[in-house]
């Protein structure tokens, strides 16, 4: 299925075919979202709303974009440790060797072309990284990893190739061609350094962030660095994704990645993910 999902979606005008599923997904009717959503499960039958606070949707935006239940994503709360900002499939992930890290095995890139910021770059210049890939089906909201500070979103047009497995292993340098966003999270220590870099894909391109007025899409036409203040707690709601895409999150030397982390595994938002190299 995900061979023939690479080929249908990256043989097409992918920004064209991005933008018609924008406006769809916005319809508010609720026979054609439940319709959509009938044909939906045909091909995801793993679509589960059990743990939403709504189980019918006006729109697909409405579903897309659905909120959870109290409870249902509790918070680890170890001093030490950074939680996954949210529901996603653990792919590539380690350490970052000389600047380099991998989208898939066999397929390096460069932090420097993800990240265009010579001081981010030094500072996780012998760090660690997860990458986090949601699907279309799962909770699509985003949270703070770690108790935390963000002074500004830094935001990269780009294209909007899939991102699932098939096409890391076909297409180079993926996640530094597409659209994206990267966040440093002040933590109010200086020697540590932790940054989430939202990556968009084909059909998702656009991302809401709390701190920002207006949503961070293929139409945005303002500036690449964006000023703002906001406070988070771990585990509070920074933003979400309109479809589904992916999250990498990005550490320096002062993180590790807990021991539990498998490649191929799920992980839910507030689970453990890293934890600080002195903490035991």
């Amino acid at each position: 299925m995900e061979r023939l999902n690479f080929l249908l979606t990256n043989r097409i005008p992918r920004k064209l075919f991005t933008h018609l599923m924008g406006w769809y997904s916005k319809i508010q009717s609720p026979t054609l979202t439940s319709l959509s959503i009938s044909i939906w499960r045909i091909f995801s039958p793993d679509l589960d709303f059990s743990e939403a606070k709504k189980h019918s949707f006006n729109s697909l935006h409405e579903c897309f974009i659905r909120q959870l239940k109290e409870g249902v994503r509790p918070i680890d709360t170890y001093k030490g440790g950074v939680v996954s900002p949210c529901d996603g499939i653990v792919g590539s992930h380690g350490k970052v060797d000389n600047g380099v890290v991998y989208q898939a095995k066999g397929f390096p890139y460069h932090v420097a072309d993800l990240i265009p910021d010579k001081a981010l770059q030094k500072r996780l210049q012998n760090g660690c990284y997860v990458t986090l890939r949601l699907t279309s089906t799962m909770y699509h909201r985003f949270h703070a990893p770690i108790d935390c500070e963000v002074d500004k979103v830094t935001y990269i047009s780009g294209d909007t190739w899939n991102v699932n497995p098939i096409a890391l292993t076909r297409i180079k340098n993926l996640f530094c061609k597409n659209e994206r966003a990267f966040i440093e999270l002040k933590t109010g220590h200086k020697d540590e350094c932790l940054v989430l870099v939202p990556v968009a894909a084909i059909l998702v391109a656009s991302m809401q962030f709390h701190c920002l007025a207006a949503p961070l899409n293929l139409r945005y036409k303002g500036p690449n660095v964006l000023p703002c203040s906001a406070l988070y707690n771990k585990g509070d709601e920074m933003g979400y994704f309109e479809h589904g895409s992916t999250i990498l999150v990005f550490a320096s030397s002062e993180f590790v990645i807990n021991e539990g982390i498998r490649q191929g595994e799920c992980i839910k938002m507030g689970s453990p993910l890293l934890h600080k190299a002195t903490f035991r």
